[in-house]
């Protein structure tokens, strides 16, 4: 590999690098759209607090869980804490022998970088289905554990070359439909289960909405995610490749104007009426359905897939509120289910299509669904009877920004911020 092309795929990844760190900001505007105005701070709060924690715990032990190197065909392996740049690697590199790592693609740190920015999204699937009612203090120790070691483990079983990589027809996950969106999806439902509905949410008079306060700003935090999904799944190609990562943009763009369609009927059909979140969450819904196989689909069955996902959508919010599991963002219909879509659409649709495929497929759908869910069920249930994991009633109805921030997104009253308080003192 020439240098030229080296430098180009490297560029290429960064970049991508670039595009899902944006993500991160579309999260947080959809989040704080779909809650109240009283939760703002705190679900904005607690993205910020993610970045941070999936960045550093990555780099202290999820990387070296994820990427081992070791163990190939396994279930486990750790390579010790930290980063360290291998051996010999600079002087490769130095000679021109770029292909002394890896693929030689991408450099090590941009590998790093690149695949830290993914570690932190599960946790932010999580944050928006238990917001308005779960600890802060509760959520950031559960996100530590999930992120420094659920994420990993089950990312190692395919990405970095475990046993769902060495099965006679290999499990695949292009970009993380079951990696990255599931396995938040799935944290989400322990996290939902264990903590209740929010006060006012199911009466013996039926449901009762719980509008988000700003559907300006959930709309922008789902065009910053469409946006930055190019980086997602365009980076995913792991070198420049025009062909490649050219037929990934496309086919991801295609699958959230499925999405979209599919939810835009579908919600019309159900409730009589063009519900904005429904297609928000369609759109959603079509890029977590395309991500698995993104590279392997023509156009035609990228919006076949994006649009069977945006019909998913308002069934399985209208599921999940008949089984009374409050969920203020749709998290769990958008990541969980839609993940689990795009994941057996490999074996349905693509150059993969096959049953031994979608054998394939349901095995890993299946092992990463029971290991992620009864670890994050074990850590939140151990959260709750140690430490709690759900505010007082009085605080929910106060609202969390001022019962954990004391301070208000929209600044409505003559509150003191805490520092302010201690500085009169």
């Amino acid at each position: 590999m020439s240098e030229g092309v080296f430098t180009a795929n490297n560029l290429w990844i960064l970049v991508a690098t670039v595009l899902v760190f944006i993500m991160h900001l579309g999260f947080a505007s959809l989040e704080a759209g779909f809650v109240r105005k009283k939760n703002t701070v705190n679900i904005l709060f607690k993205n910020c607090m993610i970045i941070a924690i999936g960045l550093i715990t990555y780099y202290a032990v999820g990387y070296n869980l994820m990427y081992p190197g070791t163990n190939v065909g396994g279930w486990f392996a750790f390579s010790g804490f930290g980063l360290a740049f291998p051996e010999g690697l600079a002087e490769a590199y130095a000679n021109g022998n770029f292909e002394a790592y890896g693929d030689g693609g991408y450099t090590y740190w941009t590998e790093f970088i690149f695949q830290a920015m993914f570690a932190a999204t599960c946790a932010t699937i999580v944050s928006g289905a238990v917001a308005e009612r779960m600890k802060l203090n509760a959520f950031l120790v559960f996100a530590t554990l999930f992120v420094a070691i659920c994420y990993p483990i089950t990312g190692f079983w395919k990405w970095g070359l475990g046993w769902l990589n060495a099965l006679e027809v290999p499990f695949y996950d292009f970009a993380g439909s079951t990696l990255v969106h599931a396995v938040g999806g799935w944290g989400a439902l322990a996290g939902i289960i264990l903590l209740g509905a929010r006060k006012g949410k199911y009466t013996k008079n039926g449901i009762k909405p719980i509008p988000g306060h700003n559907l300006p700003l959930a709309a922008i935090g789902v065009f910053m995610l469409w946006f930055g999904w190019f980086g997602f799944n365009g980076g995913s190609v792991l070198s420049a490749d025009a062909v490649g990562v050219s037929l990934v943009f496309v086919t991801t763009c295609l699958a959230a104007a499925g999405g979209a369609i599919g939810a835009f009927f579908t919600s019309y059909a159900l409730f009589k009426s063009h519900d904005l979140s429904m297609v928000l969450n369609g759109i959603l819904g079509g890029l977590v359905g395309i991500t698995a196989g993104a590279d392997l689909m023509s156009p035609g069955e990228a919006i076949i897939i994006g649009a069977i996902a945006g019909v998913i959508i308002p069934f399985a919010v209208v599921f999940f509120d008949r089984i009374r599991l409050d969920d203020p963002v749709g998290a769990t219909s958008v990541h969980l289910v839609c993940g689990i879509w795009g994941t057996l659409a490999v074996g349905l649709f693509g150059s993969k299509a096959g049953l031994a495929q979608l054998l394939s497929q349901l095995t890993g759908t299946v092992a990463v669904g029971l290991f992620t869910f009864a670890f994050a069920f074990g850590v939140i249930y151990l959260l709750k009877i140690t430490m709690g994991i759900r505010v007082t009633e009085e605080e929910e109805m106060k609202g969390l920004d001022m019962a954990e921030h004391d301070m208000e997104a929209y600044q409505e009253s003559e509150a003191t911020p805490v520092y302010r308080m201690a500085m009169m003192d």
